[in-house]
């Protein structure tokens, strides 16, 4: 999984093609950690890539960018525009709640995105 800096974006804008789904967390965030594992099992519904974007450094540009308060925070991106995001929760992070609200937004719009617990067809 690629780990994105501020260099990979244009400002709110994402430097690739295709779609994507970046999360933004940090090293440092036990919340981050939790949430890594149901992140990364997004990659084998296919349709789109995966990537970190790395806020581990407190003074990193994408903090004010993205607006984000509370990591993890989850946001698509369709050839470098962002088309859906949810923002962790304080004290609670992202959930599968979340990756269910990001599979019917890819899946509504045209993507190729799998359902939860199905193989592609």
């Amino acid at each position: 999984m690629d780990v994105l800096g501020p260099a990979a974006f244009d400002g709110p804008r994402l430097q690739r093609p295709g779609t994507w789904v970046v999360d933004f967390s940090a090293a440092w965030c036990p919340f981050c950690d939790e949430f890594l594992p149901r992140f990364a099992s997004l990659g084998k519904d296919g349709g789109f890539a995966l990537a970190i974007g790395d806020l581990t450094d407190v003074e990193s540009a994408l903090w004010d960018v993205f607006e984000v308060r509370v990591t993890p925070t989850m946001i698509a991106f369709r050839d470098g525009i962002p088309v859906f995001r949810r923002d962790g929760r304080l004290g609670e992070g992202l959930d599968e709640g979340d990756l269910q609200a990001l599979r019917a937004a890819l899946g509504s719009s045209g993507e190729k995105a799998v359902p939860a617990g199905r193989d592609p067809p």
